[in-house]
C-alpha cells in the first residue's frame, strides 16, 4: 500500500485517523502502533516477526545499556551496544546482501551458486538505521531510553516514515512519544503539506517516469542523442519529486498525528556545487552517516589522509544502503570521489565562477550520478552512455522535435517546481491580499483543493503509480 492509492487515501487513512482520535491519549501511542504493523502487513506480512525481532533487540539492548551505565560499568554498555548494533546489522546484511555476496562470489569463481529464496523486506534500511541511532544516542547520552516497548514500537513502525523515511532519530521525536500535543492547526498543516506531496508524486513525478521509461525501453542504437538527454532529464526530476514526495507525505501524516518530522529535502537542485547538493539532498540519510559513521571514523580533524578515506568509507556505505548491487557501490565511488575533489582542490575555484555556471556545473554531476543510479545491470549504462554521446542513432531523430514540443510545458513545470519559485511567487501573492484575510484563505483552500481533485483523477486512470524508494 502506497500514500498515492485510493486505498490508502479512502480507506485506510481515514480509518486511522477515526480510531487514533477516538483513543485517549494515553493509548494513542498502542494505536498508531497496531495500525503501523497491520500497515506493513498490509504489503509484506511474512516479514512482521522480523521488523519485530529488530524491534526487541534494540529495545532490550537499550535498557541493558542504560542499566550498565547507570552502574558506572561503561565497558559492559559498551558491549551490550556492540551487540546490539551487531544483530540489527546482521538482520539487514543477511536479508539485503546476502545473495549479492552469493552472485559475486559465483561470478568470480566462475561456479554457479543457488541464490537464497529471500525478497527484499520493505523498509528495512530505513527501520534498521532508526533502531541503531536510538541505542548509540542511549549510550552517548543524548536520549532518553525508553522502557515502554509500545512507545519504542511506535516509533520504529510508525507508517508514516516506515517504509521510505525521513530516517528520523530518536532524539528528536522522544519528547513528541511522551507527551505530544494534537491541535487542529497542526492537523491542517499536515493536511495541506500532503497533499502538496501527493501532487509532487502523481502529476509530476509519475509524468517524468512515464516518459524516461518509454525512453529507457528503447533499444539504445535506436535513440538520438537529444532523446537520451531527455529520458535522463526525465529520471532526475522523477526521482526528486518521488522521493521529495514521499517525505512531504510523512511530514504530513506525522503532522495529523502530532508529530514534527524534520525536513528531508530542501531543493537540492538549486545547489551550486556536488558538497552543496548532499546537504540538500535525503537530508536526513546524510545527517546519519555524518553522526555515526564520519565523525566517529575522526572525519576531517586528522589530516588528508584520514579525510580521504573517511570520505570513501561514508560514500561506498551510502552507495549500497541504496542497493545490494554494483551499480550503487560505483555511484557511491562516484560522489566519493567528487566530494573529494572538491573539498581539496575544487572549492575555491568554484566560489569564483558565476552562480548559474556552478549550477550547471551540479547539474551536469547530478544526472550523470542518476544515470549510473537507474541502471538495472553493468551492461545497460555502457550502451546507454553510447546514446548520451550520439554513438546510438546520430544527434537527434525524426521523432525528437515531437518529443521536445510534446513535453515542453511538462518540463518547463518541472523545472520551476524544483526551485523556490513557487513558494517566494505564493508569498508574494499572499503579501498582496494579505489585508484580507478570508482572501487568503479561499486561495490557500482552492489550490489545495484543486491539487488534490486533480491527483485524484490522475489516479482514478493511471496504470502507472510506481514508488522509486520501496526497494531501498
Amino acid at each position: 500500500m502506497i500514500f498515492s492509492s485510493l486505498l490508502f487515501l479512502f480507506r485506510f487513512l481515514p480509518i486511522v485517523l477515526v480510531l487514533y482520535y477516538v483513543f485517549p491519549r494515553r493509548l494513542r501511542n498502542l494505536v498508531l502502533f497496531i495500525v503501523s504493523i497491520i500497515f506493513y502487513a498490509w504489503g509484506e506480512p511474512v516479514y512482521i516477526l522480523l521488523m519485530l525481532v529488530s524491534i526487541l533487540i534494540t529495545w532490550s539492548g537499550g535498557l541493558a545499556v542504560d542499566h550498565f551505565l547507570r552502574l558506572g560499568r561503561r565497558g559492559t554498555a559498551k558491549v551490550c551496544l556492540i551487540v546490539s548494533v551487531t544483530a540489527a546489522l546482521s538482520l539487514l546484511f543477511f536479508f539485503k546482501y546476502a545473495n549479492f555476496v552469493l552472485r559475486t562470489v559465483s561470478s568470480l569463481s566462475g561456479r554457479p551458486i543457488k541464490l537464497l529464496a529471500l525478497a527484499l523486506p520493505i523498509g528495512i534500511s530505513f527501520y534498521t538505521f532508526q533502531t541503531i541511532s536510538y541505542i548509540i544516542d542511549v549510550y552517548r547520552g543524548d536520549a532518553s531510553v525508553q522502557r515502554n516497548i509500545i512507545s519504542y514500537g511506535a516509533y520504529v513502525t510508525m507508517f508514516p516514515q516506515l517504509i521510505a523515511g525521513p530516517i528520523v532519530q530518536y532524539r528528536t521525536i522522544d519528547e513528541q512519544l511522551r507527551s505530544r500535543q494534537e491541535t487542529a492547526a497542526e492537523f491542517a498543516q499536515g493536511v495541506n503539506r500532503f497533499i502538496i506531496g501527493l501532487g509532487k508524486k502523481v502529476l509530476l513525478a509519475n509524468s517524468a517516469g512515464a516518459l524516461w521509461e518509454g525512453i529507457r525501453g528503447t533499444a539504445w542504437q535506436s535513440v538520438p542523442m537529444v532523446n537520451a538527454w531527455i529520458g535522463i532529464a526525465a529520471f532526475t526530476f522523477q526521482i526528486y519529486f518521488d522521493f521529495s514526495a514521499y517525505s512531504d507525505m510523512a511530514i504530513g501524516l506525522g503532522h495529523m498525528f502530532g508529530f514534527r518530522f524534520l525536513e528531508n529535502f530542501d531543493h537540492p537542485y538549486e545547489s551550486k556545487s556536488v558538497t552543496e547538493f548532499w546537504r540538500r539532498w535525503h537530508i536526513s540519510l546524510g545527517t546519519w552517516f555524518r553522526e555515526y559513521v564520519y565523525i566517529p571514523l575522526g572525519g576531517n580533524r586528522r589530516g588528508t589522509a584520514v579525510l580521504i578515506r573517511n570520505l570513501m568509507i561514508v560514500w561506498l556505505l551510502t552507495g549500497i544502503w541504496h542497493g545490494a548491487d554494483w551499480n550503487f557501490l560505483i555511484w557511491g565511488l562516484y560522489y566519493g570521489i567528487l566530494l573529494m575533489i572538491e573539498k581539496l582542490f575544487l572549492s575555491d575555484l568554484l566560489k569564483k565562477l558565476p552562480g548559474w555556471t556552478r549550477r550547471i556545473y551540479c547539474m551536469i554531476i547530478v544526472m550523470f550520478g542518476w544515470f549510473i543510479f537507474s541502471a538495472s545491470d553493468i551492461a545497460e549504462p555502457i550502451g546507454y552512455l553510447k546514446a548520451m554521446f550520439g554513438m546510438g542513432a546520430g544527434f537527434a531523430g525524426k521523432g525528437t522535435v515531437y518529443l521536445l514540443y510534446t513535453n515542453a510545458v511538462l518540463f518547463a513545470v518541472l523545472i520551476v517546481g524544483s526551485t523556490t519559485l513557487p513558494m517566494r511567487a505564493a508569498g508574494r501573492l499572499l503579501d498582496k491580499v494579505k489585508e484580507s484575510d478570508a482572501l487568503c484563505v479561499l486561495l490557500r483552500f482552492a489550490f489545495y483543493i484543486a491539487v488534490f481533485v486533480l491527483s485524484l483523477a490522475y489516479l482514478v486512470d493511471a496504470s502507472y503509480n510506481p514508488f522509486l524508494y520501496f526497494r531501498f
